[in-house]
């Protein structure tokens, strides 16, 4: 699999396995299927209540720490330096390792000022290879971006076929700031597996609409962490190097374009409401 450099240097993997969604007792077997498959970027949080999984099922593979690059995020209620700072360190245990590959800040709610700064004291302590941010949109990306000592090397957002992030991937390009992509295959949403125009590109090649999708992607320079847990999905979503996209298909691609996000407006109180209140509603262990 292919790689990007970010701009401090570091190589991070443009295919990765995302594990949101999957249940703590499930996801240390989900892993282990996707280490098997080659995957070697594994994108957790803090909030998917899963790090422990993680880190189980990299502990028992057997590659080396260094062929491996882990990304975790700090959650809403552990915004704030000091909070922050300790949830850091309670990361690392569980995942069991002594530095986090990509750390960000999973939401742009809470003092996450404070948080950053916490991350850029990881990133000097060499607890962070690289720190950067989940959700941050437009105004709120720049004014970070402009106000941090350490430039965000990584942020993530909603980005697919139908969802290309063209405006922020120019605003990124001045901090040599990188794009991952969550719900690379937009959830299914917008009809996405039934879409014709994609399903012909995907006969022409002999291969699904997913991994056409992802492709394109990925050949953007996008980074992607598609989740599955089917065994079969989990491997088909990472063989993308035995075919190209023509430029033609590249073009009607980028036309599906609609220029806008389709899972949460991160501009929409009643979100910020409900991910405030996310610990509460969806901690399976009640932990704060």
């Amino acid at each position: 699999m292919k790689e990007v450099r970010l701009n401090n240097g570091v190589e991070m993997p443009l295919m990765g396995y995302g594990v949101w969604q999957i249940a703590p007792a499930e996801c240390e077997q989900y892993v282990s299927e996707a280490l098997k498959a080659g995957y070697r970027s594994i994108d957790t949080a803090q909030a998917y209540y899963n790090e422990e999984g993680v880190g189980e099922a990299i502990s028992k593979s057997g590659i080396p720490r260094q062929e491996l690059f882990l990304t975790t995020k700090v959650w809403i209620s552990n915004a704030g330096e000091e909070k922050a700072a300790r949830s850091i360190d309670e990361s690392l245990r569980k995942l069991k390792t002594d530095y986090i590959d990509l750390l960000l800040i999973h939401q742009p709610f809470g003092d996450y000022y404070g948080t950053y700064r916490a991350m850029e004291k990881a990133y000097k302590a060499g607890k962070a290879r690289a720190i950067g941010l989940s959700n941050f949109y437009d105004a709120r990306f720049v004014d970070l971006a402009e106000n941090m000592e350490v430039k965000p090397a990584v942020v993530q957002l909603e980005t697919h076929v139908f969802s290309q992030q063209v405006k922020m991937r120019e605003l990124m390009k001045e901090y040599g700031t990188r794009l991952m992509a969550w719900s690379p295959l937009a959830r299914g949403m917008n009809n996405l597996f039934g879409n014709e125009m994609l399903k012909e590109i995907a006969d022409r090649h002999g291969k699904d609409i997913a991994q056409i999708c992802l492709k394109f992607l990925t050949d953007e320079g996008i980074i992607v962490i598609p989740q599955s847990t089917k065994p079969e999905r989990i491997r088909s979503n990472f063989a993308l190097d035995d075919f190209e996209l023509t430029d033609d298909e590249q073009k009607a691609i980028r036309r599906l374009d609609a220029g806008h996000p389709f899972a949460a407006d991160f501009n929409d109180p009643a979100l910020a409401k409900y991910l405030l209140g996310y610990d509460k509603q969806f901690n399976p262990n009640n932990q704060k």
